[in-house]
């Protein structure tokens, strides 16, 4: 097998299973280990993988800003949020941070809902100008453009003094051994912070984003009380099923 045809094949493996691991592509490709090695040192340098310890990742969606990311699988999106409405309860304090699979849920809330929103998104906080019976605290902080959220110390400060039944978390990338990660140091500040002060935590996932990492871990899988996601592997829903997180799909 050539070299392009092995690491095509490496790519589409990766594709279809999220996650590949070196001695067990060396066993499928008739390969030696090292060859693995260089080939997903390689393909990792080319920008189409992830390389972690002992094999690669999906390398997921690339980092656009808030405004092109409106644009991305809607439908998929409203539909996540759609599921998500089941798991929101009246009367809840929730805590909701940026996002547009995020956004698509607080839009999709009927206008006679009733609860507390905590926020640090200034276009989640717009969104709920409308809802009489929502009392919305906007966390304060220095505006990440890209994300359109606000962080900081200020924005972590203000968090500690809360409490929030429900934590919709928005999620950049997600890995079930390795955890939720974004690129940016200060949004996984502000993530974690957020965690902590939370009796639970949602988060709402397309499949692009399933087994991919970025720079900063925010927290294990694990702390997730619910996943609402798409066309999930069977392995990788079972991998976070032994975690004790709810997988809806």
């Amino acid at each position: 097998m050539l070299k392009e045809e092995r690491q095509q094949k490496i790519l589409q493996i990766l594709d279809d299973e999220h996650k590949v691991i070196a001695s067990d592509l060396s066993k499928r490709l008739s390969v030696s280990e090292d060859t693995i090695r260089r080939d997903l040192k390689e393909l990792d340098t080319q920008g189409h993988i992830n390389r972690v310890h002992s094999g690669a990742l999906r390398k997921g969606p690339p980092v656009v800003d808030f405004s092109t990311r409106q644009n991305i699988s809607n439908e998929i999106k409203g539909n996540l949020a759609r599921k998500a409405l089941d798991f929101i309860k009246e009367g809840m304090v929730l805590l909701i941070d940026g996002g547009t699979t995020n956004l698509q849920l607080v839009n999709q809330l009927p206008l006679t809902f009733s609860a507390k929103v905590i926020t640090n998104s200034p276009p989640i906080a717009m969104a709920l100008i409308n809802h009489q019976n929502i009392d919305v605290i906007m966390i304060g902080g220095t505006l990440f453009k890209q994300s359109l959220v606000n962080l900081g110390i200020d924005t972590v400060e203000a968090l500690r003094t809360m409490r929030a039944d429900l934590y919709i978390m928005g999620i950049y990338k997600i890995d079930p051994q390795l955890g939720i990660s974004v690129p940016s140091l200060e949004e996984a500040l502000v993530k974690r912070k957020m965690a902590e002060i939370s009796n639970n935590i949602l988060g709402m996932v397309t499949s692009d984003k399933l087994a991919t990492i970025s720079y900063q871990i925010i927290c294990p899988t694990s702390d997730l009380t619910y996943l609402i996601t798409e066309n999930v592997n069977e392995d990788i829903k079972r991998l976070y099923n032994k975690q004790g997180i709810h997988v809806i799909d």
